[in-house]
C-alpha cells in the first residue's frame, strides 16, 4: 500500500500541485470485483481545497489514472454501516449515494478518520458521521500512527501538520515596527534575555507616561462634562417641542383615519350597488319572458305554419328562462320563486294544449289516410303517407321540447301515435297483401282458401302428381300429360313460365313496396319523436337536417337523466314493431301461398327476399326493417329447403310400370327443370351457396333414384335405363356448366360409357350365337393348354365343325338378325333421348371387332385351311347402314 500511496503521489498528484494525506482501496458494492482506490486530498497553494478522489487502474497499462473527484464541502453524510463490528462496507451522499466495499476494516476505519479531521481543521461545516464509532473519532492520532508505518508516519503525517497548522500572516505596519525595534539593537538577536529586558524597560516607561497624560488631562475632563451637561438640557428643551408636535400629528393623523374610513364606506356602498345592479340585470335578463312569447304559449294557433313557429320560438325562450343556471341565494328569493311557478305553468299549460291538438292530429290524420284505401284496392300498391309526414314535421322542434321538460306527455303521445297508426297501417297492409294474392292467383280470398290458381280454380300440387305417377313409354308421354292436365293436375315441369314470372314481379313489387314505407316511417319517427339512428335512411341534406334538429334546444332527458343513443335505437325498433306487427304474419302467409301454388317459387322467393335483405342490413343492421326481413327470410329459406326434400321424396316413392318401356324418369327430366329454373333465377344471387348445397343433395339422390328403378326395370333392360338417363343427366349438366357439379358431370359421363358398352356387349351375343359359342370353346381348349394349331385335330374342334357353324351364317342370315337387333334396340330405346343411331354405331364397330377377332383365331387355329367366313367387313358396314336407312 505505502508502494502505491507513493506512486500516485508521484504520478497524479504532485504534477497537480496536491498532497495524498490518505488512501483506501475500495469496490462498488453489489457489482463485479473491479478495484479502485479512494484519495483525500489537499491542495498546496491557498486557499486549501480538500477533495476526494477516484483513481482506477488502466485498461492499457500497468499506470494509474484520475477518473472522478467529488470536493469535500459537497460531503453530507458519511455512512460506516455499523458502529460496533467490524464492517468494510461504508457510503459517501455527494450529489447521490456512493456505496463502496473497503479491502480491510481498518482502512475503512482511518480513511474516515482523516476525513473526520479534514473537516474539522478546514471546513468547519456540519458533515453527518454516523454510524461511526465515537471512539474512532477521539483516538484519530492514534489509529493514523497504528495504520502507517514509522517512515511514512514521519514523513506524511509530519507534512499533514504542518498543512493543517494555522497560520496568520504579519500585515505591513507590524513587519515595519519590529525592523525599526531590530535596527535599534543592531540585531542583537543572538542575546535574547538582554532584549526582553530592554523590551520590558520600554514598555514599563510607556505604562508610567500614560498615566501621567490621564492625570494630566483631569481638567479637560471637568470642562468636557460640563459641556455635555448642557448639551443634554438642550435635547430636553428639544425632547418637548417634539412631544408637541407629536400631539398635533396625532389629531391630525385621528382626522384623516376618520376621512379614510368614510370613503371605505363610500367605495363598498358602491360596490355593492354596482353588484346588485348586476344580480338585478341577470334575473331580468335571464328570467323575463316577453309578452308575446307568453301569448303564444298561452292562445298560439298552432295550425299555421306561422302559429307553429311562434309557439316553436315561444316553448324555446320558456325553455331558456327555466333552465338559468341561478347564482347562489337566488332561489331564496320571492321574486325569483314566484317566476319559476309562473313559468311552470306556462309549461303545464302550454304542454296539455300541444298533447291535446297532437292526439287530435293523429286521429284526423288516420280518417283522412282511410278515406284514401278504396284508390289502392285495385291496384298493387300501398298509400304515400309523406304528406301525413310532412305536416307533422313541423311540430319537430315542440315535440323535442316537450321530450325535455315533459316526458310523461311526451310518452303518452307516442303510445297514442302507435296506437292510431298500427290501426292505420294494418289496414293498408292487409288490403294491399289481399291485392297481391289476388293478382297470384286471380281468385276470391274464398277461393284461396282451397288452394286454387288461375281463374278456372285448378289444383296447384307443382309435384304432387309425381308420386301417383309411374314410368310411363315415351310413345304415350304427350297423351298422358294431357290427360293429366284434364283433370286438374299440373306439374311443375308443364307451369307455364309466365305464371312464374308474373309471381316473381307481384313478390318483388310487395317487397319494394315495403321496403321504402318501412324506411319513410322508420325516418319519420327518429325525426319527430327525436329520437337518433345509427346513420340516416333517408338521404336528407345537412341543411334540412339542421332545419329539422333546431340547434337551440337541450339534448333529451329522461327524468332528468340524459337517454342513451342505444336506448333510443331500442325504442325507435319498438315503436316500427308495434306500428307494422302485421308485416311479418301477412308476408308469411304470402310465402304459404306462393309456395302453394307452385313449390318452385321458393326460388324467387330466396333471392329476391335475400337481396331485399342484404340491402336493408347495409343501411342498418339493426333496423326493424331487416330484423323482420331476416325472419322472413328464414322462412323462406325452410320452404326451399322444403322444395328439394320432396323432390328427394319424391324420387325415393316413384314407381314403373311393368308394361311399358322406362325412358327418362320422370325425376330426371324435373331435375333438369329444376337446374335451369335455378341457373336462370340464382345469376349473380347473393345466396348461390344454398343452392350450390342442394344441387349435391339432389344430383346424389337422382343417381341413387335412376340406379333404383334400373334394378326393378322388367320390360327395359337395366342398362339401356341407366345409359339413357345418366347420359341425359350429363348433357343437361354439360349445357348448364354448373361449377360445383363438375364431378358429377364426369361420374355421369362415365356411368353412360360403361352402360352403353355393356349394352353392346350383351346385344351382340345374340345374333352370332352359334358361332359366339364354338369360339369360346376354342379359346377354353388353348387356356387349358393345347397349342393353338393342334385345336384343329380336337374332334368337337375340327375344321369340318368350324364350316358347318359357319355354313349356318351366311350373309343373308346375318343381315337378317341384324335387322332383328336394330328392331329390339329400337323397342328398347326411347324417342327423348334420340340414342339409336349412338347405339348402332356402336353395336357396329363392336360386332366388327368380334369379326376380326374370329378371323384372327381361324388364322392361328386352322392355318392353311383357306377356311373364310361367308361376309365380309364390307358387307358388314352395307348391312347395318341399309338397316338403319331403311328404318
Amino acid at each position: 500500500m505505502t508502494a502505491i500511496k507513493h506512486a500516485l503521489q508521484r504520478d497524479i498528484f504532485t504534477p497537480n500541485d496536491e498532497r495524498l494525506l490518505s488512501i483506501v482501496n475500495v469496490c462498488k458494492a453489489g457489482k463485479k470485483k473491479r478495484n479502485c482506490f479512494l484519495c483525500a486530498t489537499v491542495t498546496t497553494e491557498r486557499p486549501v481545497q480538500v477533495n476526494v478522489v477516484k483513481v482506477k487502474k488502466s485498461d492499457k497499462g500497468d499506470f494509474y489514472k484520475r477518473q472522478t473527484a467529488w470536493a469535500l464541502r459537497d460531503l453530507a453524510v458519511v455512512d460506516a454501516k455499523d458502529a460496533v463490528k467490524e464492517n468494510p462496507e461504508f457510503d459517501l451522499h455527494f450529489d447521490k449515494v456512493y456505496k463502496w466495499v473497503a479491502s480491510s476494516a481498518v482502512e475503512k476505519n482511518t480513511f474516515i478518520s482523516c476525513i473526520w479531521k479534514l473537516n474539522q481543521r478546514y471546513l468547519r461545516k456540519k458533515i453527518d458521521f454516523i454510524n461511526v464509532s465515537s471512539q474512532l473519532l477521539e483516538e484519530l492520532p492514534k489509529v493514523a500512527e497504528e495504520s502507517v508505518p514509522s517512515g511514512e508516519n514521519q514523513s506524511v503525517a509530519g507534512g499533514d501538520e504542518e498543512a493543517v497548522d494555522e497560520y496568520q500572516e504579519l500585515n505591513a505596519r507590524e513587519e515595519q515596527d519590529i525592523e525599526i525595534m531590530m535596527e535599534g539593537c543592531e540585531y542583537a538577536i543572538s542575546n535574547a534575555e538582554a532584549f526582553a529586558e530592554k523590551l520590558s524597560r520600554e514598555l514599563q516607561v510607556l505604562d508610567g507616561a500614560n498615566i501621567q497624560s490621564i492625570m494630566a488631562s483631569e481638567k479637560q475632563v471637568n470642562i468636557l462634562m460640563k459641556l455635555l451637561d448642557e448639551a443634554l438640557k438642550e435635547v430636553d428643551q428639544i425632547e418637548l417641542k417634539l412631544s408637541s408636535y407629536e400631539e398635533m400629528l396625532q389629531s391630525v393623523k385621528e382626522q384623516m383615519d376618520q376621512i379614510s374610513e368614510s370613503n371605505h364606506l363610500i367605495h363598498l356602498s358602491n360596490t355593492n350597488n354596482v353588484k346588485l345592479l348586476s344580480e338585478i340585470e341577470f334575473l331580468v335578463n335571464h328570467m323575463d319572458l316577453a309578452k308575446g312569447h307568453i301569448k303564444a304559449l298561452q292562445e298560439g294557433d298552432l295550425t299555421s305554419s306561422r302559429g307553429i313557429e311562434a309557439c316553436t320560438n315561444a316553448a324555446d325562450a320558456l325553455l331558456q328562462c327555466m333552465n338559468v343556471s341561478l347564482h347562489p341565494g337566488h332561489d331564496m328569493l320571492h321574486a325569483v320563486k314566484q317566476q319559476q311557478q309562473r313559468f311552470s305553468d306556462l309549461r303545464e299549460q302550454f304542454a296539455r294544449r300541444l298533447a291535446s291538438h297532437l292526439n287530435s292530429v293523429f286521429v284526423q290524420q288516420g280518417h283522412d289516410q282511410s278515406s284514401t284505401l278504396a284508390q289502392h284496392s285495385v291496384e298493387l300498391t300501398l298509400p304515400n303517407h309523406h304528406p301525413f309526414h310532412r305536416d307533422l314535421l313541423r311540430y319537430a322542434k315542440l315535440m323535442e321540447w316537450l321530450k325535455n321538460t315533459d316526458y310523461g306527455k311526451y310518452e303518452g303521445l307516442t303510445k297514442n301515435y302507435m296506437d292510431y297508426l298500427s290501426r292505420l297501417y294494418e289496414r293498408e297492409i292487409k288490403d294491399f297483401f289481399e291485392v297481391a294474392k289476388i293478382k297470384m292467383t286471380g281468385t276470391t280470398k274464398e277461393g284461396k282458401k282451397f288452394g286454387l290458381h288461375g281463374s278456372s280454380g285448378k289444383l296447384t300440387g307443382s309435384t304432387s302428381s309425381l308420386n301417383k305417377l309411374s314410368v310411363q313409354s315415351s310413345g304415350n308421354r304427350r297423351s298422358q300429360s294431357s290427360s293429366l292436365l284434364d283433370m286438374g293436375n299440373m306439374s311443375a315441369s308443364d307451369l307455364d313460365v309466365a305464371d312464374r314470372t308474373k309471381f316473381d314481379k307481384i313478390f318483388e313489387q310487395v317487397l319494394s313496396e315495403l321496403e321504402p314505407l318501412c324506411l319513410a316511417e322508420q325516418d319519420f319517427i327518429s325525426k319527430f319523436f327525436k329520437l337518433q339512428q345509427h346513420q340516416s335512411i333517408s338521404g336528407t341534406t345537412t341543411n334540412e337536417t339542421e332545419e329539422m334538429d333546431g340547434g337551440n334546444l337541450s339534448r333529451s332527458y329522461i327524468s332528468g337523466v340524459p337517454q342513451p343513443v342505444s336506448s333510443e335505437k331500442d325504442m325507435i325498433r319498438q315503436m316500427m314493431t308495434k306500428i307494422f306487427r302485421c308485416i311479418e304474419p301477412e308476408l308469411n302467409n304470402l310465402i304459404a301461398l306462393g309456395d302453394k301454388i307452385d313449390s318452385f317459387n321458393s326460388l324467387y322467393m330466396l333471392v329476391k327476399m335475400s337481396h331485399h335483405v342484404w340491402t336493408a342490413q347495409n343501411v342498418d343492421p339493426a333496423s326493424f326493417l331487416s330484423t323482420t326481413l331476416g325472419n322472413v327470410l328464414v322462412t323462406v329459406k325452410r320452404n326451399f329447403d322444403k322444395c328439394i326434400s320432396n323432390q328427394m321424396k319424391q324420387m325415393d316413392e316413384v314407381k314403373i310400370s311393368k308394361k311399358s318401356k322406362v325412358g327418362i324418369l320422370p325425376f330426371v327430366a324435373e331435375f333438369e327443370e329444376f337446374a335451369a329454373l335455378a341457373e336462370s333465377i340464382f345469376k349473380n344471387a347473393e345466396r348461390r351457396g344454398d343452392l350450390d348445397k342442394a344441387y349435391i343433395k339432389l344430383i346424389r339422390a337422382v343417381f341413387i333414384s335412376v340406379e333404383k328403378v334400373a334394378n326393378e326395370s322388367q320390360k327395359t333392360p337395366r342398362d339401356v335405363v341407366m345409359m339413357e338417363n345418366f347420359h341425359h343427366i350429363f348433357a343437361t349438366l354439360s349445357r348448364l356448366k354448373i361449377s360445383c357439379l363438375e364431378a358429377e358431370k364426369k361420374e355421369a359421363k362415365l356411368k353412360y360409357t360403361e352402360h352403353l358398352q355393356s349394352y353392346v356387349v350383351y346385344s351382340l351375343g345374340q345374333p352370332l350365337e352359334k358361332l359366339n359359342h364354338f369360339f369360346e370353346g376354342v379359346e377354353a381348349r388353348v387356356a387349358q393348354g393345347i397349342r393353338e394349331e393342334e385345336v384343329s385335330y380336337q374332334l368337337a374342334f375340327n375344321k369340318q365343325e368350324l364350316r358347318k357353324v359357319i355354313k349356318e351364317y351366311p350373309g343373308k342370315e346375318v343381315k337378317k338378325g341384324l335387322d332383328n337387333l336394330y328392331k329390339k334396340v329400337d323397342k328398347h330405346l326411347c324417342e327423348e333421348e334420340n340414342l339409336l343411331q349412338v347405339v348402332w354405331h356402336s353395336m357396329q364397330d363392336e360386332f366388327i371387332r368380334q369379326y376380326k377377332h374370329f378371323e384372327g383365331l381361324i388364322a392361328r387355329c386352322y392355318p392353311g385351311s383357306g377356311i373364310t367366313m361367308e361376309f365380309t367387313i364390307q358387307d358388314i358396314l352395307d348391312y347395318c347402314s341399309s338397316i338403319a336407312q331403311s328404318h
